[in-house]
């Protein structure tokens, strides 16, 4: 049987031998008597079915409409990807002809476009995550959806929130936003309403777990064969970190969610029915449709039933020609295997999502071509075929580049100043240092995907990228300032030129050092970082750079660009680093956002989203970078719970560098006045009755000949059809063994109405969870001589045992003026207060004492106030 088919069959078997799923209490110790170790994810049937719960009512009445009129071949093409380098985009799938309906275009990434001209280069997730602004969020979330729409992109392949962030090592970090899951919650949920409000379908990825880079996949590694890693966790640490933001997008109305490479508790991920059927459209509510990442599908029948909606990018492999759907997917509906049903539902989950945000009128026809930026070229890149007219160039910035410099400051965070900042531009001498003040020697773009650390650091690498329309470099950015009052601005941009950095550090008055640290995909290792980075020091000899220049100079500021924590041991308590600042991945106008917080044309009000330690093991289990002994999956065993980032610091009472929330400004700030307002609400009750039963819009024939390759047909070498090569359903599965019983899990098949999940009923879960139930306001008083703002953080001990100190939930950014005040507002909410309670599978108020505080960091929480619960429980 050839591989590709026995992975289908194989798939169904295992996933109807799960059993358990850990539903601990507390995290697990440490050691083999863990009850992680080959965890099992348990097996969950039928695939729930789009009912319109929500706002999506509307969407789902047009889209049944629409799924009525298909032919089974048309309902498979539209779920099925046209195969890697068939179409135009990244991801397409098959069109309906007969209808006008052009293929869904799916397109990376979420900072932007991916391989595409005239675009912009928006801060990446993790960056604008340290403005802690909605409006930001959802500001930049629209200007991207715009820029999508108008390149003809249907889905854009974002935003991120797993990877989570549990590790600061992990590669793709940078896409999403925070290990916090409520700040990701916020920052997620503003960018889907804001991509979705400018008429492009927003993809939430990677669901779920999705931590490291090293074996996401199955592959080779040093010469043996590893099966994907299999993150095992607990059913508390799931719904009370991971899924968080997940259920916000699902909330926000996200209309697709892509399913995750790796395995989750020894289940592959877009065939983990328990993870997509039982908690993603079952306790979730999720209305959208489910989409691989691409080559992340390993099964044909199993992942239907376990609630794939799409395969992306509908190949077996890059560029196979098979696909487990396609004629696969024909096939498995006319010989009875899959009920017509599921089919439908993916097919009307599809086209939910289409009309929810308005693609039928905003669609435009796609006008540029991946793989190639030729004016004339082949429509089927890989086949080679087609020739024509396929860049139409299309310029889609609009004027979104100044709203990104005033994000990339606003997401500056200043980490240290001795009073030394803001410069005024009249320095006698300025001297700049590093090669990341300046430009790649290649160009912004010269390195495939980014794929490289060669001058200034503006994005991570990967397919989370986008193609700078240009890159303001911070040493011309510096130049143009410093110009203009007629000083003096030297540099040196070779780190290693120590007797040259040396010498001019010493005739400097100011010396602004830039260093950074890089990760991304990993697919494309960088000076031995495959993807993931191998520790937590900066790149290309920075600690040695800024050494080198604060020995030398008594007023050395450093500017850092990284994908996330750095250590700074090295240097950030030297007497001569008068001024440290953290900016991020800042996109296209780097150079130009941090000239203006150097020079004061913005004042600095960002904060961290995550933690600065002092080494890389206070964070907790590191990634595996090793394959796991006596098994065929890498087991990572999440032991450490719910306790990560500024919760692991808590927890073991470790003093941060720069803790979460942290934050100067060339201001100050005060607090006081806090007051809690009891807010009247019900007792929280779980949702009962039963769902419809599974509407089924056809009744294909089960005559194989109606399906056979229509007569004069121009077939597209490895582009992905549905139709069948023989009227022998044997012969057109391609399968030795076709015919054989076998076992599919119970249940799979059921279409009869189905109960309600407890703490589910609504798009995010039981809407109940969001009743406010207490309010929060307190005074904060700008103290200084400079107008700013001020990031005010709301935290709640949730009081238990086995609860994090606090963690976040609730933040406003407010601007205040010199000697003035302002009032901080902020909701709590019942699941702001709320554990999951394992054994009754739902959230639920304890008994323990529950404080409130505000404040300007995670460590920094001068206000407190008791929240009285009890009459909420």
């Amino acid at each position: 049987m050839p591989r590709w088919r026995a992975q289908a069959f194989l798939a169904a078997i295992s996933l109807a031998s799960a059993q358990t799923f850990p539903n601990s209490t507390t995290p697990p110790t440490n050691g083999s008597s863990s009850p992680l170790n080959n965890a099992d994810s348990p097996p969950f049937y039928p695939s729930p079915w789009i009912e319109g719960l929500g706002d999506w009512g509307e969407a789902y009445a047009k889209a049944q409409a629409f799924v009525s009129q298909l032919t089974l071949l048309e309902k498979v093409n539209i779920t099925t990807g046209t195969g890697w380098q068939s179409d135009h985009c990244v991801g397409n799938v098959g069109s309906v002809p007969r209808l006008g309906f052009d293929s869904i275009c799916m397109q990376d990434s979420p900072l932007g476009i991916r391989f595409a001209d005239y675009v912009s280069a928006f801060p990446a997730g993790g960056t604008i995550a340290a403005a802690w602004d909605r409006g930001e969020w959802y500001r930049r979330g629209y200007q991207m959806g715009q820029e999508h729409r108008a390149k003809g992109v249907d889905v854009q392949l974002g935003p991120v929130v797993g990877p989570l962030g549990r590790n600061p090592k992990g590669g793709r970090n940078w896409e999403g936003f925070s290990p916090d899951p409520y700040l990701s919650g916020i920052a997620v949920a503003d960018t889907v309403r804001g991509i979705q409000d400018a008429g492009v379908v927003a993809c939430t990825k990677h669901y779920i777990m999705n931590e490291q880079e090293h074996f996401r996949s199955p592959g080779n590694f040093e010469g043996s064969f590893v099966d994907a890693i299999s993150s095992n966790l607990d059913d508390k640490t799931l719904h009370e970190l991971y899924l968080w933001p997940f259920a916000d997008a699902v909330r926000a109305g996200t209309g697709a969610i892509m399913c995750s490479y790796n395995k989750i508790n020894n289940s592959q991920g877009c065939q983990n029915s328990y993870l997509q059927n039982y908690i993603l459209k079952g306790e979730l509510g999720f209305q959208g449709f489910i989409m691989s990442d691409w080559d992340a599908q390993h099964s044909g029948v199993a992942s239907t039933f376990a609630g794939l909606d799409m395969t992306m990018p509908g190949d077996t492999d890059f560029n196979s020609g098979l696909s487990f759907w396609g004629p696969n997917l024909t096939l498995s509906i006319i010989n009875g295997t899959v009920p017509e049903w599921r089919l439908d539902d993916a097919a009307t989950r599809i086209m939910a999502a289409y009309y929810y945000v308005g693609r039928d009128t905003a669609s435009v026809p796609v006008n540029f071509d991946s793989w190639s930026r030729d004016t004339y070229g082949y429509a089927n890149f890989y086949a080679k075929t087609g020739y024509g007219l396929i860049n139409q160039h299309v310029d889609v910035r609009f004027d979104h580049f100044r709203s990104i410099r005033r994000t990339a400051a606003m997401s500056t965070v200043l980490l240290k100043n001795n009073g030394v900042l803001p410069l005024k531009g009249t320095e006698k001498w300025t001297a700049v240092f590093g090669n990341d003040a300046t430009e790649n020697a290649y160009g912004p773009n010269g390195c495939p995907d980014r794929g490289c650390d060669n001058g200034t650091l503006a994005m991570g690498w990967g397919s989370g990228t986008a193609d700078f329309p240009y890159l303001v470099t911070p040493l011309e950015a510096i130049k143009s300032t410093v110009g203009q009052n007629g000083g003096v601005v030297q540099s040196v941009t070779d780190n290693w030129a120590y007797s040259q950095i040396q010498q001019m550090a010493k005739e400097a008055s100011v010396s602004i050092v830039f260093v950074n640290a890089d990760s991304g995909e990993g697919y494309i290792t960088v000076d031995g970082n495959m993807g993931d980075r191998n520790n937590l020091t900066l790149w290309q000899d920075g600690d040695a750079l800024i050494r080198n220049v604060s020995a030398n100079c008594n007023n050395t500021i450093v500017v850092i660009h990284s994908v996330g924590p750095v250590l700074v041991n090295s240097f950030y308590q030297s007497p001569n680093v008068s001024a440290i600042l953290w900016a991020g991945l800042p996109g296209q106008e780097s150079g130009n956002a941090i000239a203006d917080i150097l020079y004061g044309r913005y004042n600095p009000g960002g904060k961290l989203p995550f933690t600065f330690g002092s080494d890389a093991a206070e964070y907790g289990p590191d990634l595996i970078y090793e394959p796991t002994a006596g098994s065929e999956s890498p087991q990572d065993n999440f032991e450490e719970g719910v306790f990560i980032d500024y919760r692991a610091f808590d927890q073991k009472n470790i003093t941060p560098v720069y803790e979460f929330g942290f934050g100067l400004s060339y201001t100050t700030f005060s607090y006081s006045n806090i007051k809690v307002t009891k807010v009247p609400a019900g007792e929280y009750t779980p949702t009962t009755g039963q769902s419809k039963a599974a509407p089924t819009l056809g009744n294909s024939s089960t005559d194989p000949a109606q399906y056979q390759w229509p007569s004069n047909f121009t077939y597209v070498n490895t582009f992905i059809y549905p139709y069948l090569n023989s009227t022998d359903l044997r012969t057109a599965s391609q399968d030795p063994e076709y015919g054989l019983n076998y076992t599919w899990p119970a249940g799979a098949t059921d279409s009869t109405p189905q109960a309600r999940i407890g703490a589910g009923g609504a798009p995010g879960g039981n809407p109940q969870l969001w009743d406010v139930l207490f309010t929060v306001e307190a005074t904060i008083t700008n103290n200084g001589t400079l107008p700013g703002d001020e990031v005010v953080q709301l935290y709640v001990s949730l009081g238990g045992e086995d609860d994090p100190k606090v963690v976040l939930r609730g933040f406003d950014r407010l601007s205040i003026q010199p000697g003035q005040s302002a009032t901080f507002h902020a909701d709590i909410t019942r699941r702001d207060v709320s554990n999951w309670d394992v054994a009754a599978q739902n959230w639920v108020i304890t008994d323990a004492a529950k404080t409130v505080y505000v404040g300007a960091s995670s460590r920094k929480l001068p206000l407190s106030a008791a929240l009285d619960t009890s009459d909420y429980r």
